[in-house]
């Protein structure tokens, strides 16, 4: 069921025990547990950075847990995998996927229909540039993932990273790739972002150091994960309601 059709069975719920109770609306809205408010569905979209076991998700999740946030889902149609805590680990990370690839051969739909997210958080990129796909057409693919966002829900956030610095031996290019997708991110994002839906860059680039923030010069270790996670704090927070 569409996040539309279930609140809309919500207020027909509700709008039935009103009518019918005999000490009227008031009663119904304290007693009523359909009154609570849906919790924000956050989609984690990307390649093994995010899944692979994607360990900022659950540092992310307890600090907006800790934080007093709990009206939040994660979500997403890929197995979970442990951080050494138990934690929401739904996810849409798969390892090895390029952005491009996800948009020709629409990919997204069927993950965005089985999870109807409210808001997305995008971390892609890192293998169309090890591919040498140029900006132009990362962005292009970039562009037609957020129409499939929003043709599955108008009113969808989507929070694209600035995506994490390369130093990988066997890809010499691969640093100022990345530096060129994510001087063009700002203006792409800013460009198709609407009121109704919005879309926000988010710099996951600066202060990240691949000597010390990755394992291998492109996976996040430790340290790394913790600063994905507190760049996805902020951004994330305003739109939880």
């Amino acid at each position: 069921m569409s996040r539309f059709a279930r609140r809309a069975s919500l207020l027909c719920c509700a709008l039935l025990v009103t009518l019918l109770s005999p000490l009227g609306a008031a009663q119904a809205d304290s007693a009523d547990p359909t009154n609570a408010a849906d919790p924000v569905r956050v989609m984690p979209l990307g390649d093994s950075i995010t899944g692979s076991p994607g360990c900022w998700r659950a540092l992310l999740w307890r600090d907006l847990r800790n934080a007093g946030h709990t009206n939040v889902d994660f979500v997403g149609t890929q197995a979970p995998q442990g951080c050494g805590f138990a934690y929401d680990d739904n996810h849409e990370g798969h390892g090895g996927i390029l952005a491009t690839t996800m948009a020709d051969q629409n990919q997204l739909p069927p993950w965005l229909a089985a999870t109807d997210p409210d808001v997305v958080m995008m971390h892609l990129g890192t293998n169309d540039v090890w591919s040498n796909r140029s900006p132009a057409t990362i962005l292009n693919a970039f562009g037609r993932l957020v129409g499939q966002m929003r043709a599955n829900n108008p009113q969808v956030t989507v929070l694209v990273a600035r995506i994490l610095p390369m130093n990988a031996a066997n890809c010499a290019e691969c640093g100022q790739r990345v530096v060129d997708l994510n001087a063009a991110i700002p203006g792409w994002a800013a460009g198709i972002s609407t009121a109704q839906s919005p879309v926000v860059a988010v710099d996951q680039w600066t202060g990240f150091n691949p000597a010390t923030d990755t394992y291998d010069g492109v996976h996040p270790n430790d340290a790394g994960n913790v600063k994905l996670a507190a760049r996805w704090y902020p951004a994330l927070v305003p739109y939880l309601g």
